[in-house]
């Protein structure tokens, strides 16, 4: 829960329609969501700045959450057709925006890049995000143990659930689909084919039952025969190992969201983006039931 009573305060200063904004040493949740704020009504203001420079001089720790307000408040800045510079970041910031492929979409000021990490030593990794489970050993051990045997179960079961798929509905007998893991980094999900080869094309004429980004029909008709049989029993996720054996999921973690569910998460919601998505969890595990929705 986000302490509204304790709002962080950020330093502004504007010169010649340029504003440089003092970010806090610590950039989570309640940082992020008085950021956000900040940031559009300085974008709202009457002289509303060209150019915005954002001040890591004193930031050393940056989550999920953290990025989340960055990227909208990016969004912000190209429909005022604003600049949006990311100023003096530290090693670990400079970290967190390489692993999630943010550095190749943010402007960061060369000649200050990396100033900060010549005053304050580097860190350890763990410090670049707010969960231990993603740097854990041990579950990364786990991880990869529980990807060989699945992987080694998914050899013997993928030729006669290929020929079932085939036979059902001529196609590719994979399907891979763009979703977002840790920190909102874009990965290939890999699941055995479902659906009818076309899907894509016809989604319009299907009718979405829930509200938001998320697209679910009970009786989808795009669905296979053989497809209901793969959902039901999961077996169309058995690929996935390949995703964990890679570290792009965990065996156990939060759903995987797809690019347009996160872009319209707002801050707080990024939080669930601190962890590697998992190939079963609670959401999973409830999705077996034919009334949640979040089952895809």
């Amino acid at each position: 829960m986000i302490d509204i009573s304790a709002k962080p305060q950020f330093e502004v200063t504007t010169l010649n329609r340029t504003c440089l904004v003092r970010l806090t040493p610590v950039f989570t949740v309640s940082e992020a969501v008085a950021f956000k704020e900040v940031f559009q009504q300085l974008c709202q203001a009457h002289l509303a700045p060209t150019r915005v420079v954002l001040d890591f001089s004193q930031t050393r720790f940056i989550d999920s959450s953290g990025v989340g307000a960055l990227v909208s408040c990016r969004k912000i800045a190209l429909a005022q057709g604003a600049e949006l510079v990311l100023w003096s970041l530290c090693a670990q910031i400079e970290l967190v925006l390489s692993l999630t492929g943010l550095d190749q979409v943010f402007i960061v000021d060369q000649n200050t890049k990396g100033i900060s990490a010549t005053v304050m030593p580097t860190k350890p990794a763990q410090h670049t995000t707010s969960h231990p489970s993603v740097q854990s050993k041990v579950k990364r051990l786990i991880d990869i143990a529980g990807a060989l045997v699945g992987l080694a179960i998914t050899g013997v079961l993928i030729v006669p659930l290929a020929i079932a798929i085939r036979l059902d509905s001529p196609g590719p007998i994979f399907f891979s689909q763009t979703r977002c893991g840790w920190m909102g980094k874009q990965f290939r999900l890999w699941k055995l084919r479902s659906m009818v080869p076309n899907a894509s094309q016809l989604k319009h004429l299907v009718k979405n039952e829930v509200e938001g980004a998320i697209f679910k029909n009970s009786n989808d008709p795009r669905i296979t025969k053989v497809g209901r049989f793969l959902r039901r029993t999961s077996l169309d996720e058995l690929p996935q190992f390949w995703n964990v054996l890679r570290g792009e999921m965990s065996l156990v973690g939060t759903r995987p969201p797809t690019p347009d569910e996160v872009e319209i998460y707002e801050v707080p919601e990024w939080q669930r983006l601190d962890v590697k998505p998992g190939m079963t969890g609670e959401w999973q595990v409830y999705g077996r039931s034919t009334s949640n929705p979040l089952k895809k």
